[in-house]
């Protein structure tokens, strides 16, 4: 029986039972695990494979994680192709050997049998607290080589037939400054996937095993066929798209990713031929990421009900040149690449996509101004914590205005901004404000996101990893005569009264303070002068423009009593504007 000749609501259910079960994997991660980047951020995300390595669903988390998760899964096969046995348990992160996107990013990979026939495997990647490397907290922005950035893992078994490697245990728990939460993670990780083996197990028995793999091939032919119903949407032509990188970590450059895409028959040439040598700094990407950027930027770009499995993508070939940022030889590190250059591999497909496409145009997401945070508690025990919301802000689209304070571009809002008042018990810290910027989100017929103010006292002295991406100039931009949000700033307040000015990169150690982000505003869709005078208005009364912002921009008048519009004036100020 064919893939095309399988009955379609079947088909359909079994798509649904995939993604409810990486769901599934989720809840118990989110419920079990020990740190508060996964019980509060969600920083990790459940895929699941078919036997061959090809992935089948990515419902849960986060889109960078699971895009490429393919990669980890077939690195598996291919390096213990007949010795991969019931209960048994991969664990692997490295980015050139393994199928890695970056270090912190430790797959778990449980195979699932069913009449002792290999049929799938469910897998969990998350991004640890801390693995070891010359920063805690695993951005280690100084870093100009992998080996400065943590421990490197090849594809391991670490359970063996049911058995733990307690030696292998205790290495990975001895080459971490969090040994507690790794352990406890760790552990989170490994009874999610047994929870997502146990319910693959039921479905693959349900159907039948040969039936189970034809389902399986049948899901990822519809994810085919609707993709390249996508790419019919598309103008037929040679598109490009462009992203400036303007540091490598330490020092200004003159950097760039540059995508061409052909697009012709049902079929996508992806190239990214021209896009700038590797750098010194922990932005290099790996074929994984890169690949993942990609896919994420292609299945973002349409609707939102395109099946996420590896099969949208067979019609797409893409180019990534070696020794370039985005297929960096080795030893380069790449803490940094599932956020940037990931952000920029995106913004750049978008804008040749948006040529191609112009109604499904998107203004440019902000870059974040994030920084991590580790000392030691009153007690002796070490602390990690991450500042998230210097999280950025999204760009407007036709219809829609861009969100305010969401995770990074690549989280597509996967990533949860922590409780402050959990924050507050489980760190030396006080927070003082977290609220939305004022004119600085970018104008536009719909506007972006503006961007949070986000300030926190920290009682200890301690290390702060900067990776400002976002600081100083607008790192979003404004499509279809919209504008670009305006930048970011970090800066930081030790209890003496001295300011330091984050740099962008950096590790420093400092006394207790204050540490202040403002994170940039995102980029703004369509004229800002078409944009309907209610709009402008609730959005002054939010707080999010101001009365000047609104009369400059907008060319909106706000009455004197600040909640309503000067017809009589706005109307003057369009006809002068038109």
């Amino acid at each position: 029986m064919s893939a095309a000749a399988l009955d379609p609501v079947t088909l359909a259910l079994v798509q649904n039972r995939l993604d409810h079960i990486s769901h599934q994997m989720g809840w118990v991660m989110t419920r079990t695990a020990r740190s508060p980047i996964f019980s509060q951020s969600h920083d990790f995300s459940c895929f699941i494979a078919d036997a061959g390595g090809t992935l089948i669903s990515q419902a849960d988390g986060i889109p960078i994680h699971t895009g490429g998760g393919g990669f980890a899964v077939r690195a598996i096969l291919r390096d213990f192709k007949n010795a991969i046995e019931p209960e048994d348990v991969f664990l692997l992160n490295d980015p050139y050997t393994a199928g890695g996107n970056h270090l912190p990013d430790w797959v778990i990979a449980r195979p699932v049998f069913v009449s002792g026939r290999l049929v799938a495997f469910a897998c969990n990647r998350a991004h640890q607290a801390d693995i070891g490397g010359g920063a805690a907290g695993t951005y280690n922005s100084a870093a100009t080589e992998i080996f400065h950035e943590g421990i490197r893992l090849p594809v391991l078994k670490l359970i063996e037939g049911g058995r733990t490697r307690d030696d292998l245990w205790r290495l990975l728990l001895l080459n971490t400054r969090l040994p507690e939460a790794i352990d406890g993670d760790l552990r989170a990780m490994i009874g999610s996937t047994r929870i997502g083996a146990e319910r693959l197990a039921v479905l693959v028995e349900e159907l039948g095993r040969d039936q189970a793999d034809r389902f399986f091939e049948g899901v990822l032919a519809h994810a085919d066929r609707r993709f390249r119903a996508c790419i019919d949407r598309l103008a037929q032509g040679v598109w490009r798209g462009e992203e400036p990188v303007d540091n490598d970590c330490f020092e200004p450059i003159d950097g760039r990713i540059v995508v061409t895409l052909t697009v012709k028959d049902q079929r996508m040439i992806v190239d990214f031929a021209g896009t700038s040598p590797q750098i010194r700094g922990f932005k290099n990407s790996s074929v994984a990421n890169s690949t993942s950027a990609v896919f994420m930027a292609l299945a973002s770009f349409f609707e939102p009900d395109l099946p996420k499995n590896e099969g949208a993508f067979r019609s797409v070939e893409i180019r990534l040149p070696e020794g370039t940022l985005v297929n960096a030889r080795p030893p380069a590190p790449m803490t940094m690449n599932t956020v940037f250059v990931a952000h920029e591999i995106i913004h750049a497909m978008w804008k040749a996509l948006g040529q191609a496409l112009p109604e499904r145009a998107s203004a440019g997401w902000s870059k974040a101004v994030h920084a991590v945070t580790a000392g030691l508690r009153p007690d002796g025990g070490r602390y990690v914590m991450y500042q998230w919301a210097g999280a950025p802000a999204g760009g407007g689209v036709e219809g829609r205005d861009g969100f305010h304070l969401i995770g990074h571009l690549i989280t597509l809002g996967g990533l949860t901004l922590p409780n402050l008042e959990t924050y507050e018990q489980l760190y030396p810290a006080r927070f003082h404000r977290q609220e939305l910027r004022c004119d600085t989100a970018g104008p536009g017929r719909f506007r972006g996101g503006a961007g949070c103010d986000y300030e926190v006292e920290i009682f200890t002295p301690a290390d702060y990893a900067f990776r400002g991406e976002g600081v100083g100039a607008p790192s979003s931009f404004g499509t279809a005569g919209g504008g670009a949000g305006v930048g970011g700033e970090v800066v930081l307040t030790l209890a003496d009264g001295k300011r330091v000015q984050a740099p962008k990169y950096g590790v420093e150690r400092h006394g207790p303070g204050t540490y202040r982000a403002l994170s940039p505003g995102g980029g703004g869709y369509g004229d800002p002068a078409t944009r309907e005078p209610a709009r402008v208005l609730r959005d002054v009364r939010d707080g999010v423009v101001s009365v000047t912002g609104a009369e400059r921009d907008y060319k909106v008048a706000i009455a004197a009593d600040g909640r309503s519009i000067d017809r009589e004036r706005t109307a003057q100020l369009r006809r002068a504007s038109a």
